[in-house]
């Protein structure tokens, strides 16, 4: 059983005043797990600022809740570390009990003609090169474990790909960050930030009653997600500012008239493009089975998290019915319905994106001790989440 949680509203507390160490922004799964394991540090004093009312409501709450192996990524990168290392936590605190919202359920990436038989083989390459454990699995004995999917040439199979509960992941983290003894404040919307006397100044607004508070912080992580480039941008001169860009994803559920049978028992992954711009609208389920399918990927024209519409987008049902019908070709009309939608913070433009694989950037800004910028945290950034959080971590501590 955790602790009694400290939480705030700020505008039923009085003022704080330079009595923390760390302040987090971004209440996502990834600033909560970034908190908990700054504030399991002795002597740290950690606030986790979210502007909106619960923690994991806004990007983190929107994705295939796939715990992802890491077999897409260069050596070198930040994704594929982070990935492996967060998979690797998730499964530990799995076995020993910590967390239970987790089924290892495997994934396969299915190759349709010889030029995705080619790019398999390199994933297949570079998972070996990564200690990620993958084999091939021929066509026909493809066929014959699940008839109906097609595959058109072989199969890297994944089996350390999973799926969890996203909203028990994010319970999980805040009742570390919680135990620990850290504070979460909620409807906190930072809305300026200076440096000064060596100390950060946050000024938060609360969004319910409007009022503001000043708090101060010897060290400041911006963990805002989609608003991340905004948060750093109110900090740093024009010379460092960021420019975000946005790809929303669209995601299907799956309600035929009729039952179609077991289709698998494993995810069920297009080969991708080049560089994983999208890994492709895949098979994939929940813990209690139930088949979806998604995303898709849509560039978005705005770069202000504040305009983005998460309605989804039912003009892109007939690309959806065309992609999942290359590995699935018996898919029912009428099958697919719009469920949700959610976005990644990308930080090239889409044409930039298409000719090159973009990593994580976390890192501190020069010129600005003790704040820790991380940007385009998109995808695998739920799986990633907790090596993300110890990455951070040994930025301070190491």
């Amino acid at each position: 059983m955790f602790t009694q949680v400290k939480k705030r509203f700020f505008h039923q507390s009085r003022p704080i005043l330079a009595d923390f160490s760390h302040v987090v922004i971004g209440g996502g799964v990834v600033g909560t797990a970034v908190a908990a394991e700054l504030q399991l540090q002795p002597g740290s004093n950690v606030l986790l600022l979210e502007q909106h009312g619960a923690l994991g409501s806004e990007t983190t709450s929107r994705n295939s809740e796939v715990i992802h192996a890491g077999i897409y990524y260069p050596k070198d990168t930040l994704k594929a570390q982070l990935c492996i290392k967060g998979k690797q936590r998730i499964y530990e605190a799995f076995e020993k009990g910590h967390f239970q919202s987790v089924q290892k359920c495997g994934k396969w990436v299915v190759a349709q003609n010889r030029e995705e038989e080619e790019y398999l083989f390199a994933i297949f390459n570079n998972a070996r090169d990564l200690n990620v454990p993958v084999t091939l699995l021929p066509r026909n004995l493809a066929m014959k474990k699940h008839p109906l999917i097609h595959v058109g040439q072989n199969v890297l199979v994944s089996p350390t790909t999973g799926i969890l509960n996203v909203h028990d992941y994010v319970l999980f983290h805040e009742g570390r960050f919680e135990n620990a003894e850290g504070t979460i404040s909620l409807n906190s919307k930072v809305t300026a930030l200076e440096r000064e006397n060596n100390e950060y100044k946050i000024t938060v607004q609360d969004t319910e009653s409007q009022e503001t508070t000043t708090i101060t912080s010897e060290n400041l992580i911006n963990s805002a997600g989609l608003h991340a480039a905004k948060i750093s941008n109110m900090l740093l001169p024009p010379s460092l500012h960021y420019e975000y860009h946005f790809a929303k994803g669209n995601y299907y559920s799956f309600t035929p008239e009729t039952p179609v049978g077991k289709i698998s028992d494993v995810l069920i992954y297009p080969c991708p493009n080049p560089n994983a711009t999208s890994l492709g609208t895949h098979l994939t389920f929940d813990l209690g089975g139930q088949i979806r399918f998604g995303p898709d990927i849509e560039w978005l024209d705005t770069e202000d998290p504040e305009q983005i519409d998460y309605t989804p987008n039912a003009l892109n049902l007939p690309k959806a019915y065309e992609a999942i019908r290359s590995y699935y070709p018996s898919l029912p009309d009428g099958s697919l319905n719009p469920s949700y939608s959610g976005v990644r913070p990308k930080t090239v433009s889409k044409a930039i994106n298409e000719g090159i694989s973009v990593d994580f950037r976390i890192k501190q800004e020069e010129g600005y001790p003790g704040f820790v910028n991380l940007m385009g945290i998109e995808s695998p950034g739920l799986t990633a989440a907790w090596g993300i959080a110890e990455y951070v971590r040994d930025m301070y501590y190491k």
